[in-house]
């Protein structure tokens, strides 16, 4: 294995295709109205509809239209306002079931109004569609189509909390209902793909995996499953049902009880929601092939989130501070998921926290600073964290608050009235300034310290085993007895409060880390763990947590454990193992020197070629390091991760920061403050440090850098006035606020 040279740039052969597919659409809209004779317009001036004009170089926005709120009265203002401070860009839901009223029969003209008003006040506009709400008179037409959950619940219809807006969930597994769907998207995108103002579609909004039972979704699943295993003898002995008969006896397992039909089930639901989504991509391409295609995720901790980026020209994320917390590392563990991902391609914060929350559980028994109720300095440090991050646009989840529904007053940074706040304003400040410095964005976040592996089957069973919180999704929520979230989340927090860099990983992609950490791998396929060993043979260094592969394919225990040959790659065998998460809260281990906190199981070991590196408290052996071909392992036998997640324990913390050492790397940077975040772009944008401060006090901070620049250029704070020392950088950065400094 080639380790990556330190401070490679992440995967950036696309990171300039979003940018080059907009200069496309405008040169080619400009082209046509050249040839029409119709004059460009003046860039001083507001565009007359139907005119082209300039493409944002940091899109800076918000989702402004939801039926039908901001009220009508309101909406000329609104866009003179924002374009005013410096908005580029809005998005609006196109709602199907407000849109298509009776069958056939489109009311366009509130959606007309604001793709004028865009084209008026130079403001670019993505559509986010939405075909899974469908009109309410659908529910009585297509009776077979009603969505039915694993309980065997139907959907009613009824007013969505997002949007205020009513319909009706059918399953587009139908194909009459995808044929009505279809209709919709072809005559959104035929009504609106010559208006220069539009930029592009969101074709999925954050990610979400509907399962469905009903006949039509039961049937795809039953071809899913044949393309699969072949033959219904071979199903039965897959998922030890011998009497199944034919594949009409076939059904969804009705609960996730850890057996290969509930990994099966998880597995479905993602291929098929990817197919819809492919569905919906090409028939936009085909009828408007020079747009933007872009789809946002919630920064789910599933490979759902880097499989629809694939499908994408951009990707985004949903991240808002009021529903999970103000703690810096959940936003930095946000976007560092979302760019690793985005696999180099350019993505978006599509949904960003701009005002309060109330009256939602999420919320309760929280400080009004944790992200329920943000201030201008909330919404600078948020944003500055996503341009630290990689991101290269920001939207607000709304422009103007909700004012119907449980979510009223919520998210936007402009006032209930639609009058300019505190917050509002900084986000002018913010966006004026990310346009006025377009080489900025050329260059962007360089590789982490450390790859920390996703493996989806560890996250599935810990979903069928009842510790994910249930279903695809939920592998990315945090705490509430989600091991597998737990242990890689914690993983990265330990990390994060300890100055590195860490990157999120994929199984393909574990060649690009010198060193990588393996959360929570309970179980894994027999190909996964051939691809870590792999690894390690060819000279890499990973870290692994206990019961690595403890269950193979299909969700059966190994009878040698570690399983699937990873006996031999970290030269161990287990001699006791305990699967008792509600006896382990306080589990600790000595392991390279280190007190560190365990969590969940416990597995004890014997030598098997490798070295003793820890102990349990009775003495036992509780961690191996081994050489493997040119490479190297340290395996201990219970979660550090999870605990850390947990406790937060210094000692713990140690141990992470300490790995580096244990595989003889050093960290591309060093602070002499771990509450503050340093991050360095590299690109056609020059070398650019990014140090933010997100606590609530003025930090003076030095940075040591991996080598001597001969200046350093502020782009951001006039204030903070930084200082080289050969490769020691020292700033002072205010409170919830950044640095931008340019190297030379």
């Amino acid at each position: 294995m080639e380790p990556h040279p330190a401070m490679q740039v992440t995967g950036r052969s696309k990171s300039l295709q979003w940018r080059a597919i907009v200069a496309g659409a405008i040169l080619m809209a400009s082209v046509a109205h050249a040839q029409s004779g119709v004059a460009a317009p003046d860039p001083s001036g507001p565009a007359k509809w139907g005119e082209p004009f300039a493409t944002p170089v940091f899109p800076f926005g918000a989702v402004y239209f939801r039926k039908s709120s901001p009220p009508e009265q309101d909406w000329a203002h609104d866009h003179e306002v924002a374009a005013g401070m410096g908005m580029n860009i809005f998005r609006h839901w196109f709602m199907w079931a407000s849109i298509e009223t009776a069958p056939g029969r489109y009311d366009w003209s509130d959606y007309d109004r604001m793709v004028q008003l865009e084209g008026q006040n130079h403001i670019k506009v993505i559509i986010a569609e939405n075909v899974t709400g469908a009109p309410e008179w659908m529910w009585d037409k297509y009776p077979h189509a009603r969505r039915i959950d694993r309980e065997g619940v139907e959907s009613y219809p009824g007013v969505v909390t997002g949007s205020a807006t009513g319909n009706a969930l059918l399953c587009l597994d139908n194909d009459d209902v995808r044929t009505e769907a279809g209709k919709f998207l072809t005559a959104v995108v035929e009504r609106y793909r010559d208006k220069p103002a539009v930029l592009g579609y969101d074709l999925w909004n954050e990610g979400s995996v509907q399962e469905c039972t009903c006949a039509a979704s039961q049937e795809k699943f039953r071809a899913w499953l044949k393309a699969k295993y072949g033959t219904i003898d071979a199903l039965g002995r897959a998922w030890h049902r011998y009497s199944l008969g034919d594949w009409e006896s076939v059904h969804p397992p009705r609960g996730n009880i850890g057996y290969a039909d509930s990994l099966d089930w998880l597995a479905f639901n993602r291929d098929n929601a990817l197919r819809l989504l492919r569905w919906r991509v090409e028939l936009v391409r085909r009828l408007d092939p020079h747009a933007l295609i872009t789809a946002h995720g919630t920064a789910a901790l599933t490979e759902i989130e880097p499989r629809t980026a694939a499908e994408v020209d951009s990707y985004g994320y949903t991240w808002v501070a009021s529903r999970h917390g103000n703690a810096p590392w959940m936003q930095f563990r946000a976007i560092d998921w979302t760019r690793a991902a985005s696999h180099g391609k350019i993505f978006w914060h599509a949904e960003a926290t701009g005002g309060p929350l109330w009256l939602q559980p999420q919320v309760l028994n929280r400080p009004l600073e944790d992200g329920r109720s943000s201030d201008e300095k909330d919404v600078r440090v948020w944003s500055l964290i996503d341009m630290a991050g990689g991101a290269s646009g920001i939207m607000f989840t709304r422009w103007r608050p909700l004012l119907d529904g449980p979510l009223f007053g919520a998210f936007g940074p402009m006032g209930m009235d639609g009058s300019v706040t505190p917050r509002a304003e900084m986000a002018g400040r913010l966006a004026r300034w990310a346009n006025s410095h377009a080489d900025l964005w050329q260059s962007h976040p360089v590789s982490g310290d450390v790859g920390i592996v996703f493996v989806q089957e560890s996250a599935d069973f810990a979903s069928v085993q009842g510790t994910g919180g249930g279903g695809a999704r939920a592998v990315g929520g945090e705490g509430g007895g989600n091991f597998y979230a737990q242990s890689l989340q914690g993983a990265y927090q330990a990390f994060f409060d300890s100055g590195l860099q860490a990157d999120f990983v994929g199984i393909d992609d574990i060649a690009n880390y010198p060193l990588i950490y393996l959360p929570y791998p309970e179980h894994l396929k027999k190909t996964t763990a051939d691809k870590l060993r792999t690894y390690v043979a060819n000279g890499g260094m990973l870290v692994s947590e206990g019961c690595p592969g403890y269950f193979g394919d299909g969700g059966r225990a190994g009878t040698t454990q570690p399983n699937l040959g990873l006996d031999e790659v970290f030269g161990a065998r287990e001699s006791y193992v305990q699967f008792t998460p509600d006896l382990l809260t306080k589990l600790t281990a000595t392991v390279c020197g280190h007190a560190v906190g365990g969590q969940f199981f416990l597995q004890e070991y014997k030598l098997a070629g490798g070295e003793a590196a820890g102990q349990f408290a009775n003495g036992h052996l509780a961690a191996v390091e081994n050489k493997f071909g040119r490479g190297r392992t340290l395996l201990i036998g219970t979660f550090p991760g999870g605990s850390y997640e947990r406790n937060h324990a210094p000692e713990t913390r140690t141990f992470f920061a300490d790995l580096l050492t244990w595989a003889g790397l050093t960290p591309q940077m060093q602070t002499s403050d771990p509450e503050v975040k340093a991050r360095f772009h590299r690109g056609n944008g020059g070398t650019v440090l990014w140090i933010v401060n997100p606590t609530r006090t003025t930090k003076t901070v030095t940075i040591t850098l991996p080598s001597a620049f001969q200046a350093a250029t502020e782009l951001w704070q006039e204030s903070t006035h930084p200082t080289l020392a050969g490769n020691a950088l020292t700033a002072t950065v205010e409170d919830r606020n950044a640095a931008v400094i340019q190297l030379k």
